[in-house]
C-alpha cells in the first residue's frame, strides 16, 4: 500500500503536544471539588469508570489518526506480476463456403464446426489464437489474441452466407486459407506455431495453390493439422425452394490427398470428421501439442484505499460520543 498525499501524514506529529497536555494539564482545567479531610477516600477501591477514563482519549487519537490517513489517500500499489505458463500460437482457419450448410454433422457442419472450435479455444486460455475464414475467397475474421472472449464471440458470428449475399466468391480455396492462416503466424515468437485447417471439399479458388501455401508453412517452422469434414458418401443438403427448404443428398467431395500431402509437409497429422463427436475428438487430440513457455505479465491497476479507514473513524467517534454522554458523563 502506498500513499498519494504523504505530506498530511506529518499531522500525525500533533500528537506529541496533545500527549504532553493531557498528561501534564488536562487535571487543572477539570472542576473540583474542596473537602475538609480526605481521610476517610484515602483507601476507597478505583472505580472501573475511573480505570478506564483515558479510554475517551484513546478513542479521540485513533479518529484523529484515521482521518489522517483518510486525507494521505492511501491505495493499493501499482505492480507487474510475471509468471511463465505454457501455451502456443493457434490459427484456426475454417471452410465457411455454403455446402458447410449440410447435415451430416448436427445440427449441421458449420455449426459443429463452430461449438468444438469454441471448445477447444476455452480450454487453451493461454494460447494466442486467431481466426481465419475461407470460402473462394479468404479473410482474418480475429487476429491472434488472447482476449479469448472476443475471438469466441466473433467465431459465433461466423455464417455461410458471405458467399450468397457476394460478400466473398464462393467456392473453395484451401491455399488461400492456408495461406491467409500463415501470414498471421510469420513474425510470430513462440516455439510452437500452428494452424488448424477444416475444410469439407477440394481447392478449386485461388490463387495460391495448397502445396505452395503447404511449402511457406513448412519454411516458417508452422505445422499445419488438416480436418475433413463429412461423411464419406453423401449428404443431405437444404436447398431453399417457394414456401420453404427442400433436402437433396449431395455427394461428399473431399480432396483428402491434398489434406494429407499439406500435414505431412509441415510435420503436422491429417484427420477425417464425419459426426460431430470425431470432430470433438480430433481437436481433443490436438490440444495435446507440444507448448512452448510464454512469460506473460499481469497488471494491477491502483484503486482507492481508504474505505477501512474512514469506517474505523466514525465508528471510533460515534463509541466516543456515546461513552462521554453515558458511562463517562460529568456533573457539572
Amino acid at each position: 500500500m502506498e500513499f498519494a498525499n504523504k505530506e498530511y501524514l506529518l499531522l500525525l506529529l500533533l500528537i506529541i503536544p496533545y500527549l504532553i497536555w493531557y498528561v501534564m494539564y488536562r487535571k487543572k482545567t477539570e472542576p473540583t471539588l474542596r473537602m475538609s479531610d480526605t481521610f476517610a477516600f484515602r483507601y476507597a477501591p478505583r472505580s472501573w469508570k475511573v480505570t478506564l477514563m483515558p479510554l475517551s482519549m484513546l478513542l479521540r487519537l485513533l479518529v484523529f489518526v484515521m482521518i489522517v490517513m483518510v486525507l494521505a489517500r492511501p491505495q493499493t500499489r501499482n505492480s507487474w506480476d510475471s509468471k511463465t505458463v505454457e501455451g502456443i500460437d493457434i490459427m484456426l482457419a475454417m471452410d465457411v463456403s455454403t455446402s458447410m450448410l449440410a447435415e451430416d454433422l448436427r445440427p449441421n457442419r458449420i455449426e459443429a464446426a463452430k461449438q468444438v472450435a469454441s471448445e477447444f479455444v476455452i480450454g487453451r486460455p493461454n494460447d494466442n489464437i486467431g481466426l481465419v475464414i475461407f470460402a473462394g475467397e479468404s479473410f482474418t475474421q480475429c487476429p491472434m489474441t488472447t482476449d479469448h472472449a472476443s475471438l469466441l464471440n466473433l467465431l459465433q458470428n461466423v455464417r455461410t452466407d458471405i458467399a450468397a449475399r457476394g460478400l466473398i466468391e464462393d467456392g473453395t480455396a484451401i491455399g488461400m486459407g492456408l495461406a491467409n492462416a500463415v501470414s498471421r503466424l510469420k513474425d510470430s515468437k513462440a516455439k510452437s506455431k500452428v494452424v488448424i485447417l477444416l475444410t469439407d471439399g477440394s481447392n478449386n479458388r485461388g490463387d495460391i495453390s495448397p502445396s505452395t501455401a503447404a511449402e511457406i508453412a513448412k519454411s516458417l517452422g508452422i505445422r499445419v493439422y488438416t480436418i475433413g469434414v463429412g461423411t464419406n458418401k453423401i449428404a443431405p443438403y437444404p436447398m431453399p425452394v417457394a414456401g420453404g427448404v427442400q433436402y437433396v443428398n449431395v455427394p461428399v467431395e473431399i480432396d483428402t490427398k491434398t489434406l494429407s500431402e499439406i500435414a505431412s509437409a509441415t510435420e503436422g497429422d491429417f484427420y477425417r470428421a464425419t459426426n460431430t463427436k470425431e470432430l470433438r475428438e480430433i481437436y481433443k487430440e490436438i490440444d495435446q501439442l507440444e507448448k512452448s513457455k510464454l512469460n506473460v505479465k499481469t497488471f494491477s491497476k491502483r484503486y482507492e484505499a481508504y474505505q477501512p479507514f474512514a469506517l474505523v473513524a466514525v465508528l471510533a467517534l460515534l463509541l466516543e460520543i456515546l461513552l462521554r454522554v453515558t458511562i463517562f458523563r460529568r456533573i457539572p
